[in-house]
C-alpha cells in the first residue's frame, strides 16, 4: 500500500555517476550511515553504478581458498573487497546499479526482517514495472543466497540484498545486475569453487537475459519512481564532510 503524502519519510537522495574505486563505493554506504548513527543525517537513498566487483563476505576471509578466490576475482578484472554486510561472495559490473537505503531508527534490528520483505517488493515492482518477470524468493543452488533475493523467472538471481545494523541506524544495501551477465557468471564460476562453496553457475544472470533491451538507466528510473511513491524524495550532493570519512573508511573493504 503506498503511504500517505503526509506521512512519508524524507530520503535525500544521492545520485553518484562518477567511477570510483569499489573499496570507497563501500566507504561512501559507511560514511552515510555514520552520518545517519550521529543525528545529522534522517535518511539518504543512494544510487550509483559500481566498477567490476567481487565483494566478499566476511565469513569468506576465513576459508582456505579465500586467497585463490581473491586472485581469480583480479584475474578477470573484478576488485575483490571485504564488505561490512552480510552474505558471501556477489559480483557486480557497470551494467549493475547498487542503491543503499540509510536511516536513523532506535528500531532497527526489530526492524530487520520487515525490511527484506518491504523493499524486496518494491524492487520486484520496480523491475515488473519494466518488463522484468521479477519475484521474491531464493532460487536452489544461487551465489550469495538469501531468503529475500530476487530473482528473474523463477531460475537465475537479479537482486541480492543485505543489511548492516548498528545502534540508531541501518544501511539496506541492494546490488541489481541488469546488463551483461557473461563477465559475472565467467568470474563467479572461478571464485565459489576456489571459496569451496557449493552453487549452480546457471543461476546467475542480469534482467537483460529476460528482457532484450533492458537498461541501467530504465532500471534507475523504476526504482526511484517506485521510492517515491512511499518516500518525500530531495535530490542532494555529497558534502566534504562525508566525502572525506568516506576516504578515511575506504582502506577497511580493500584486498
Amino acid at each position: 500500500m503506498t503511504t500517505q503524502p503526509e506521512q512519508r519519510r524524507a530520503l535525500a537522495l544521492y545520485e553518484q555517476n562518477e567511477p570510483m574505486p569499489a573499496p570507497l563505493a563501500l566507504g561512501y554506504a559507511r560514511a552515510l550511515l555514520e552520518r545517519a548513527q550521529s543525528g545529522a543525517l534522517p535518511g539518504a537513498l543512494r544510487i550509483y553504478r559500481p566498477e567490476p566487483t567481487v565483494a566478499f563476505g566476511q565469513r569468506d576471509r576465513f576459508l582456505p581458498g579465500f586467497p585463490a578466490a581473491v586472485e581469480a576475482a583480479r584475474s578477470h578484472g573484478f576488485e575483490p573487497v571485504i564488505r561490512g554486510l552480510g552474505g558471501r561472495a556477489a559480483a557486480y559490473h557497470r551494467g549493475s546499479l547498487v542503491v543503499d537505503h540509510i536511516e536513523a531508527s532506535q528500531n532497527a534490528i526489530a526492524e530487520t526482517q520487515s525490511r527484506f520483505a518491504g523493499f524486496g517488493d518494491l524492487i520486484a515492482d520496480a523491475l515488473r514495472s519494466v518488463g522484468v518477470d521479477a519475484r521474491v524468493g531464493e532460487i536452489d543452488g544461487e551465489y550469495c543466497p538469501g531468503e529475500y533475493s530476487i530473482n528473474g523467472g523463477g531460475r537465475i538471481k537479479l537482486v541480492g540484498t543485505a543489511q548492516r545494523i548498528v545502534s540508531g541506524a541501518w544501511l539496506f544495501s541492494m546490488a541489481i545486475l541488469v546488463e551483461d551477465s557473461a563477465p559475472i557468471r565467467v568470474v563467479l564460476d572461478e571464485v565459489y569453487p576456489r571459496l569451496g562453496l557449493p552453487w549452480k553457475p546457471e543461476t546467475a544472470g542480469t534482467a537483460e537475459d529476460l528482457t532484450a533491451g533492458i537498461t541501467v538507466d530504465a532500471v534507475k528510473a523504476a526504482v526511484v519512481e517506485a521510492y517515491r511513491r512511499d518516500y518525500a524524495i530531495t535530490t542532494a550532493h555529497i558534502d566534504q564532510g562525508t566525502r572525506l570519512l568516506a576516504e578515511r573508511l575506504a582502506p577497511a573493504h580493500g584486498l
